[in-house]
């Protein structure tokens, strides 16, 4: 019963998160909207605005196939995800995640990896990929500290909450991924408990409008997320559990630093 009220709780204010930003900024219309003389351009087709972009460029992004969707899933789902997570502590990681993300996808630069973003900070620049690293790796130490009572245990949970956010975010390429992969991710965690159930109800409020490509879940989603599952498998697992999490997302960061940096040369 606690899982289906957290999953409940965090999609219903998904929802109403999303809906009150979408309308608050005059521009976002869903399927099924009535059409309206400003949706239509001159000739009397629909308007690039008129189901796809958000009235505010700061809401607004264009997609891997050249569409124009906006960012309110981010905040929403993190919201939702908060309220819903019933855990100060892994609401705490969430959330500071989101922040990180949000700063990301405001003052986001051209630069991927890790290895760029500390070659920087070494040459004195803070860049927006320096800020999520060291933001959300210690909002995740400070929470897997609360989570846990032993020391290494403490450390090893805090490697999974960012671990997770950063894998998130990872496989946030693509229309639903991100939110697919949470769905993927926590429904194993369900049968120990019901933290993973808040991130998957904000997660599945979306999915919808992010297949179809009228919204994503930017870093701030995909972060604050990614960081919820991560709690609810860090609470819900013992040692043993917890170290095999975190090798495997250490691997996972490893392999997207090196698919970064291919990248990067081939590029150059």
């Amino acid at each position: 019963m606690r899982r289906l009220a957290s999953f409940g709780v965090a999609a219903g204010v998904t929802r109403a998160v999303y809906e009150g930003l979408r309308r608050s900024s005059g521009g976002q219309r869903s399927a099924g909207d009535p059409l309206s003389v400003g949706d239509l351009s001159p000739s009397g087709d629909l308007s690039s605005g008129g189901l796809a972009s958000s009235g505010d460029p700061r809401w607004t992004r264009t997609n891997h196939a050249g569409r124009s969707v906006d960012l309110f899933a981010g905040p929403a789902t993190a919201l939702g995800a908060a309220v819903g997570s019933g855990s100060g502590p892994v609401a705490f990681a969430l959330l500071a995640a989101a922040a990180c993300g949000a700063y990301d996808d405001v003052k986001g630069d051209h630069r991927r990896g890790f290895r760029a973003h500390l070659a920087a900070l070494r040459d004195g620049e803070v860049t927006s990929g320096a800020v999520k690293l060291l933001g959300i790796g210690a909002a995740s130490l400070a929470a897997g500290a609360l989570l846990k009572d032993r020391p290494v245990d403490k450390v090893l949970a805090g490697v999974v909450i960012a671990g997770s956010a950063h894998l998130v975010n990872l496989v946030d390429v693509r229309p639903g991924r991100a939110g697919l992969a949470v769905l993927a991710l926590g429904a194993p965690g369900l049968l120990r408990g019901s933290l993973a159930a808040a991130p998957m109800g904000a997660a599945a409020a979306v999915l919808g409008e992010d297949l179809g490509e009228r919204t994503m879940l930017g870093d701030t989603g995909a972060h604050a997320l990614g960081a919820a599952v991560g709690g609810a498998i860090a609470a819900g697992n013992g040692r043993f559990g917890l170290v095999a999490h975190a090798a495997g997302l250490v691997a996972a960061a490893a392999w997207g630093e090196w698919d970064a940096a291919s990248r990067a040369r081939s590029s150059g």
